[in-house]
This record gives C-alpha cells, sequence and structure tokens, in this order.
C-alpha cells in the first residue's frame, strides 16, 4: 500500500478511529473533547479517509461503521522514514542528536533511550521467530 500523510484533521480522526478499532460518524464525534465538529464535517473526513485508503466501512442497515484499514504502526512507520529522510538526510543518529540537543538529554537519558531500543528490537526478533 502506497502511504500517503494525513491532513490535521484527517489524523485526529484517524487516531479515534484506531483507538476505537470500529466506529460510526457518531461515536468519532462525541470522541472530541470541549466544542465538537458537525456530524457533516466527520462524515467528510471519514469518506476522504476512504478514499485515500485509510478507513474501509461495512454497512449496517443504513448506517457506514468504519474501521482502520492501515494500523497505527504502519503509519508511524511512514511518518517516522518520511521525517527521517526529509530532515536528516536519512541519518538516525544525526536525528537522535538533533533531539538530545533540542531536549537537553544528559548521557543517562540517552543511555536509557538506547536501552529501550535494545529491548524492543529483542522483543521484534522474538516475535519474528
Amino acid at each position: 500500500m502506497d502511504v500517503k500523510s494525513l491532513t490535521k484533521a484527517e489524523e485526529q480522526i484517524m487516531q479515534i478511529i484506531w483507538k476505537l478499532r470500529e466506529a460510526i460518524v457518531k461515536d468519532v464525534v462525541e470522541q472530541f473533547d470541549g466544542s465538537k465538529p458537525a456530524y457533516t464535517t466527520v462524515a467528510t473526513v471519514l469518506s476522504v479517509l476512504e478514499k485515500k485508503g485509510f478507513v474501509t466501512h461495512r454497512k449496517i442497515g443504513n448506517t457506514k461503521l468504519f474501521t482502520p484499514a492501515i494500523s497505527k504502526a504502519e503509519y508511524t512507520k511512514f511518518q517516522f522514514s518520511s521525517l527521517l529522510g526529509n530532515y536528516f538526510g536519512g541519518s538516525f543518529p544525526k536525528m537522535a542528536s538533533f533531539f538530545a540537543k533540542e531536549n537537553d538529554l544528559d548521557i543517562s537519558d540517552l543511555e536509557n533511550i538506547m536501552k529501550q531500543a535494545e529491548e524492543e528490537m529483542k522483543k521484534d526478533q522474538q516475535k519474528e521467530n
């Protein structure tokens, strides 16, 4: 699948769809805090997300039940790869160095990050075996 970037509104709605796993438009509207978007606005964004290949739907009577067609992990990987390529020349060490400087991380913070990365890699290798 050729993953595309999402607008801020599309991403907000995808976050809700990923969280709920399946939802009707009303469910999505209810998940917004404070000022809720119009039902028609959410329905339109879901229609766009379906055209982009991010959600699918099945009909239950006259109601569309939407489900994610792409996982949050797949989209995160796409976004991360895009960020890495577009801003750091594909270099993870350059990106890590940038974030370390910007967030004023000390050596123990960096060691913790490396330890967490190693643990995640081990989990992934165990899943593959």
